[in-house]
């Protein structure tokens, strides 16, 4: 109290001075104290949803990657158990015969993907011209094979120049 006396303020002065010192005081504590706490809980707040959020990921892609191992361990299985000599260009070529359309084949051009993978995946595209719906679906129901593990990539068709009821197939299919 000795310092109010040596500045001589009146009584309203020292209250105004007090509130004003006090306001100081609050701002200072709220500014520099309770809000960095604030932001630093909403940082948290916020960095363990984000982890959480990578858990689960993690968690999913490991059940994926389970899930994933086990099936190339059935591919590996089901290969094993294909024909010694299996090629897709002479399987489809076979199967055209069986289903009467060996004829219909304009071209078939084979490739072999690059992939570092495992298994190397082969393909073969032909192209089968005036074929009616029925032989097609016929030629395909041959073709696809879980047991020897080929599938149609891409199929497209097309209806014929000459008689509306013949097609035009592309056929993309892969083992």
């Amino acid at each position: 109290m000795n310092t109010w006396v040596k500045l001589k303020l009146t009584k309203r002065e020292r209250l105004y001075v007090s509130l004003g010192a006090s306001l100081v005081t609050a701002f200072l504590v709220f500014q520099f104290i309770l809000l960095p706490l604030v932001d630093a809980q909403k940082k948290v707040r916020h960095s363990i949803q984000v982890q959480e959020k990578a858990l689960e990921e993690i968690v999913a892609l490991r059940s994926e990657y389970r899930t994933l191992r086990v099936d190339s361990g059935n591919i590996g299985a089901t290969l094993a158990r294909r024909s010694k000599g299996f090629a897709l260009f002479s399987f489809l070529e076979e199967h055209a015969g069986r289903a009467g359309i060996k004829s219909n084949i304009k071209y078939m051009k084979p490739s072999t993907s690059t992939d570092t993978a495992p298994y190397k995946e082969s393909s073969v595209e032909m192209s089968l011209e005036e074929i009616t719906l029925k032989q097609l679906v016929e030629y395909l129901y041959l073709v696809e094979s879980p047991k020897n593990l080929v599938r149609i990539k891409r199929l497209s068709v097309k209806q014929g120049k000459g008689n509306p009821e013949y097609l035009t197939a592309l056929i993309h299919v892969v083992t």
